[in-house]
């Protein structure tokens, strides 16, 4: 949909604004309305209308859209409020809510609301319009500004971009069909439109096709490695799991009611290891084993007649699951090494006059690409086709950055905007000690909000190519339901706000979200709330006491804190400033807005040994290749560690330590499996030299390479966490203190998981 599609809505309504029903009379109500996304334009009208059990949802006589919405807003009236409304045919009545197609209406997802004091009335051309507008109405409906009764309002409303996604990857992690069923409800909620279904990749081939079983028998298992194992109950015990082609036309239907397309996602030439696992011989010929490790792998696709065979039987029995128009393939992260050494990649280049490996993998999604056109299907892919000649019909997906993006819109193609790391939800959402395992790259809400789909490098007569934007979860670190569901929410009311509304409101945005967290927990969903959470920090202050620093990401509402151990509340005192505290003393804090809680409530204990404790979290990397906040391996009671360490170089540094009567230095210690593909990028392993096999810490002065204070044995932790002790020398002033660990990574990985002086 492009963004004309506003002004002709705007045209269409006008041209019928003698059909629009007269509003009650009255008084505005100006209660703000928190309705995410924003509706394009929105305004405020006399009247109210309560909802009670004698109200009917009237259609039009005949009108098969109409009476299936009808249908689909019954049940969320009936899970919001209790009652059940009856749908009748006929004319509108007063006093209740009408359903209603209208050819004056432009665009298919296009809707105009009318709420005043004699019901409620939503039109649009089209079912899916429709559905929208019912979405809008129980939105307002579960506003806590509607307890009175929904306030009047004229809204006219369509998407500003025809793409707004989410992509889950099921294959280095598997979710179940009931999982993605309640995804689907909560992106048909945000107004979302396109599902992005990862199937594929070098972990696991989660999807069955008939003609070559083993894809799943053998590729949709590997050997469970670190936390996999809690969930297999035994490191004998693989991890497995994958859809029936039924399952996925259950997903794909269940969508389908919900005004969703499920694009698939079939990886090729790379992200291959699981396929050819199963049939070694659509690579190398090389037995492999489905991969357990994370990154870039290196099995291909090879390029022979036989293959494309295989491909496009695979394909075809995608397309007969999948109605879409598009079919992803992948495309990227293509290690080429196995193509430069291959005698028969080699010779097929030669006889295609094709110079290069780049080139070669162009020609390979070219021909794809053209098999799905010659079958009414449009390829997309990721930024990497690009490097190739593909068809023009041909949509780019762009991860890398931007650049993608403006290279193929200005080429002419449409495009898809998913650049890394802005817009991929296995990042951090913040530096809260309670944030799970991830990538902790820093992108907070705010980031994703202020992300602009349209470059402004794309030429301006090109700028219609951008379809739109969505944000992507790649699933390492995403082994069950719950850790999807902190990934997701409330990042995708972000994307759907940003996707659907003409203007970017983050001020009103966030003042919004509060009423959206609400109805994520009334559906069974448990959001992250780390925009609003409150963040304890602390330092020692004179008199042996300690100075407290309390922040928010989003700065809104009033933080609000205890230090009696009691639950912070409304009445809380409210923070303005650092404080100090006497020791011992515990601080909890949470931030309020309208005499309620916006986050669940932080807290943290202080006292002198506090002062001299720091987790890993709180500790800088010595660099940033690949900054990871990892899990313990093994299951444990209650929450497993998490630890921060950049896996290409072992090393942290603790700024500004007062040394001063300091002589001594408790680690805890564990080791991780390192099962990572590093591809090329393994040649920038740090690597020291070490005194024993096991390896040692070192504990230096200032920097890295400065005076060393401390040599600490890891053997002693050689069957996993543990707590070992060094003795520090007399040192006066405050340093830095930089902690290695000697030896290289591989093929397990020592982590510091926290630090206490004596």
């Amino acid at each position: 949909m492009r963004r004309t599609l506003l002004l002709a809505l705007a045209v269409g309504l006008t041209a019928c604004a003698d059909q629009q029903p007269k509003r009650e009379t009255g008084p505005v109500d100006n209660m703000p309305l928190s309705l995410i996304p924003q509706p394009a334009q929105l305004q405020r009208t006399p009247g109210r209308f309560k909802l009670d059990a004698t109200a009917t949802i009237t259609v039009t006589p005949g009108d098969t859209a109409a009476k299936h919405v009808a249908a689909q807003l019954q049940s969320w009236v009936r899970q919001a409020r209790g009652i059940t409304l009856a749908i009748v045919e006929g004319k509108s009545k007063s006093g209740g809510i009408s359903l209603s197609t209208s050819a004056a209406i432009k665009g298919r997802e296009a809707y105009t609301l009318d709420v005043d004091g004699k019901g409620v009335r939503i039109a649009a051309n089209d079912e899916t319009g429709l559905f929208y507008g019912a979405v809008t109405y129980w939105q307002l409906l579960t506003d806590p500004a509607a307890q009175g009764g929904v306030p009047g309002v004229h809204i006219v409303d369509a998407p500003r971009f025809e793409w707004r996604g989410l992509m889950l990857d099921s294959s280095r992690h598997f979710q179940s069909v009931s999982e993605i069923e309640h995804l689907l409800d909560q992106m048909a909620m945000h107004k979302l439109n396109t599902f992005h279904w990862h199937l594929t990749d070098d972990q696991g081939w989660r999807l069955q096709i008939d003609k070559y079983p083993k894809l799943t028998e053998t590729g949709a298992c590997r050997k469970a490695i670190g936390p996999d194992v809690a969930l297999t109950g035994g490191e004998d015990k693989p991890y497995c799991g994958f859809y029936t082609q039924d399952e996925a036309k259950q997903i794909v239907a269940y969508a389908a009611e919900r005004h969703i397309t499920v694009v698939p996602e079939i990886e090729m030439p790379g992200h291959a290891q699981a396929a050819v696992a199963s049939y070694p011989k659509l690579g190398n010929g090389k037995k492999l084993a489905v991969s357990g490790d994370w990154g870039v792998n290196t099995a291909l696709f090879n390029t022979d007649d036989a293959t494309f065979v295989v491909m496009q039987d695979v394909l075809d029995e995608v397309m007969a699951i999948f109605p879409s128009t598009y079919i992803h393939v992948g495309g990227d992260e293509a290690a080429k090494d196995e193509w430069e050494h291959s005698k028969a990649v080699q010779a097929k280049m030669k006889s295609l006059g094709i110079t290069d490996e780049e080139k070669m993998q162009g020609w390979f999604v070219a021909r794809i690409g053209d098999y799905l056109d010659k079958h009414g299907r449009r390829l997309i892919g990721w930024d990497e086709i690009l490097d190739g000649k593909v068809p023009a019909t041909a949509t780019v997906m762009s991860w890398r950055g931007t650049r993608g993006a403006i290279k193929a819109a200005n080429a002419g193609h449409d495009v898809v905007m998913a650049p890394s790391p802005t817009l991929y939800l296995d990042q951090l959402q913040s530096t809260l000690p309670d944030e799970p395992p991830g990538r902790p790259s820093g992108q907070t809400l705010k980031t994703l909000y202020d992300f602009e789909p349209v470059p402004s490098d794309i030429a301006p007569d090109k700028a219609d190519h951008v379809l739109g934007e969505q944000v992507t979860l790649f699933t390492e670190y995403q082994p069950n339901w719950y850790r999807i569901q902190h990934a997701i929410f409330p990042r995708i009311a972000a994307v759907a706000e940003r996707t659907w509304s003409p203007k970017a409101d983050w001020n009103g945005f966030i003042a919004r979200l509060p009423a959206q967290m609400s109805r994520y927990r009334a559906a069974g969903i448990v959001p992250a709330d780390s925009v609003y959470a409150v963040a304890i920090a602390t330092e020692a202050a004179a008199d042996d006491k300690a100075r407290v620093t309390l922040s928010s990401q989003s700065g809104y509402g009033t933080i609000r804190y205890t230090t009696d151990g009691s639950a912070p509340t409304a009445q809380s005192t409210a923070y303005s400033a650092p404080f100090d505290v006497a020791l011992p003393t515990t601080v909890r804090a949470n931030a309020f807005a309208g005499g309620f809680g916006l986050a669940g409530p932080r807290d943290r204990a202080i006292d002198a040994k506090s002062l001299l404790h720091r987790s890993s979290d709180e500790l800088d990397t010595c660099g940033d290749k690949l900054v990871l906040r990892l899990e313990a391996a093994n299951a444990v009671d209650g929450v497993r560690p998490v630890y921060k360490v950049d896996i290409m170089n072992t090393c942290w540094v603790w700024k500004g330590v007062r040394l001063d009567g300091r002589y001594g230095v408790d680690i805890t210690v564990d080791r991780l499996p390192y099962n990572y593909a590093l591809w090329k990028d393994a040649a920038g392993i740090v690597s020291r030299k070490a005194r024993s096999a096991a390896g040692e810490i070192e504990v230096h002065q200032d920097t890295c390479d400065g005076p060393k204070l401390s040599t600490i044995p890891l053997a002693p932790a050689k069957d996993g966490r543990a707590t070992l002790q060094g003795i520090l020398p007399k040192r006066e002033g405050t340093h830095d203190l930089c902690f290695v660990v000697t030896g290289k990574p591989g093929p397990k990985l020592w982590v510091i998981g926290d630090i206490q002086l004596r």
